[in-house]
């Protein structure tokens, strides 16, 4: 009988992910260029927005210690990454297409400045909506939870988005939502993401 060695403990991310991950938000300021929650420059085309929300617990309670990573396309609606082959679509040198955010230890709240994506073709030749991908960790998840922040104001797009259109229930779909507001002249999606209850937002296997 073959012998297998035992399984290793399991621990959820604890209060050293900010130090090894985004050490600036945790007061260390030890590299000289930090992953951050800016993805854009002066020089990035597309429209200019922000996103932020806060992320509660089954409690509803918010969860005051997150780290949130995201991926989008560029306006073009192309990612910066050699396996996006999308063909009549360029680069954008000027946009990083990935950015990385803390909570504010206060409120909970996390933000990105970014631009509005384009429309991705996915695996199957279908066209995507426009929206973004994100990556949550913090103390008490076990796994880092994937999930997608479409926009308010693409109804049509999102009608037809085919990852949409497998969540059966309507009210599970406005889970992935991001709400448009204007503040002071700027565009901001506000998207709170809830890790359990009855407005638990829809994760993703990846």
């Amino acid at each position: 009988m073959k012998d297998y060695l035992p399984e290793t403990a399991s621990q959820t991310a604890g209060p050293y992910v900010h130090i090894g991950l985004a050490p600036d938000a945790a007061g260390f300021h030890i590299f000289e260029k930090n992953f951050g929650p800016t993805l854009v420059n002066s020089h990035t085309p597309g429209e200019r927005i922000a996103i932020e929300g806060r992320v509660f617990d089954g409690s509803g309670t918010p969860v005051r210690d997150v780290l949130i990573e995201i991926w989008q396309a560029n306006a073009d609606g192309r990612y910066n990454h050699v396996a996006d082959r999308q063909e009549g679509k360029s680069l954008d040198a000027d946009f990083r297409g990935w950015g990385r955010a803390c909570s504010n230890f206060d409120s909970g709240v996390w933000r990105f400045d970014t631009i509005k994506p384009g429309q991705v073709v996915g695996r199957d030749g279908r066209l995507m909506a426009p929206h973004v991908n994100l990556w949550i960790v913090a103390r008490g998840i076990n796994i880092g939870l994937n999930t997608r922040m479409y926009f308010s104001d693409e109804q049509e797009a999102n009608a037809s988005d085919p990852v949409l259109n497998l969540i059966e229930w309507e009210v599970r779909r406005q889970t992935l939502i991001g709400h448009k507001e204007t503040r002071n002249g700027e565009t901001v999606y506000h998207f709170d993401i809830y890790l359990q209850g009855d407005k638990e937002t829809v994760f993703f296997d990846v």
